[in-house]
């Protein structure tokens, strides 16, 4: 059963910082690159960050270069996000996605609110 869950959301005040995890389980974790997405109340799911099944490239989204940063653990089948100089835009539900060609697999999402 393939199972990816987030952890690590709640609230922060701007300029904080806070770093999600995923924990992935049943797919080879070392297959698959990794992916963080969030989506904001009326808007649509936007990519955040992304990072290659050997951690070895990673991309960002243009607003989050230089305070999100990516990083993931093929050992532990964890890849995390970690959030810096927050502001009150980066509010959203963050979700965890894996991806193999066609085949991708989705976490439940996280919550994380920016605010004073």
């Amino acid at each position: 059963q393939v199972q990816l869950v987030e952890s690590g959301g709640g609230l922060v005040q701007p300029g904080g910082s806070l770093r999600l995890s995923c924990a992935a389980s049943g797919f080879i974790f070392n297959n698959y690159a990794m992916s963080w997405y969030r989506q904001a109340p009326g808007k649509e799911r936007e990519l955040v960050a992304a990072i290659t099944s050997a951690g070895d490239s990673t991309y960002y989204r243009d607003s989050m270069k230089g305070r999100f940063t990516i990083s993931r653990d093929n050992a532990k089948n964890t890849v995390y996000l970690r959030m810096n100089r927050m502001k009150p835009e980066d509010t959203a539900v963050y979700y965890c996605n894996a991806r193999l060609g066609n085949y991708g697999y989705w976490g439940q999402g996280t919550q994380v609110t920016v605010a004073s």
